[in-house]
């Protein structure tokens, strides 16, 4: 039960640094982002009247990570404690 637990927790440590990681690159590409709007207008066929701010993906996919992330977790500890034995 106790690597069952350690698992767990490391995939919801795993999974934590991932967003937190994400929403920095986000912020730091959105603070770093500057419109070159003058030469923009030179090739209006390029411009984008369509903007997308979020893409879904499937609310079981983040079950389906978690649990994978769990497993890969408990081989892990599993085989760490093998090796220290």
């Amino acid at each position: 039960m106790k690597v069952v637990l350690q698992a767990i927790i490391g995939s919801i440590s795993i999974h934590a640094i991932y967003v937190v990681v994400m929403m920095l690159v986000g912020y730091i590409k959105t603070k770093n982002y500057k419109p070159d709007i003058e030469n923009a207008w030179g090739a209006v066929e390029n411009l984008h009247n369509e903007v997308e701010f979020v893409s879904v993906i499937p609310s079981h996919f983040y079950v389906l990570s978690f649990l994978g992330v769990s497993v890969i977790c408990g081989i892990v500890i599993l085989s760490f404690e093998k090796l220290m034995n």
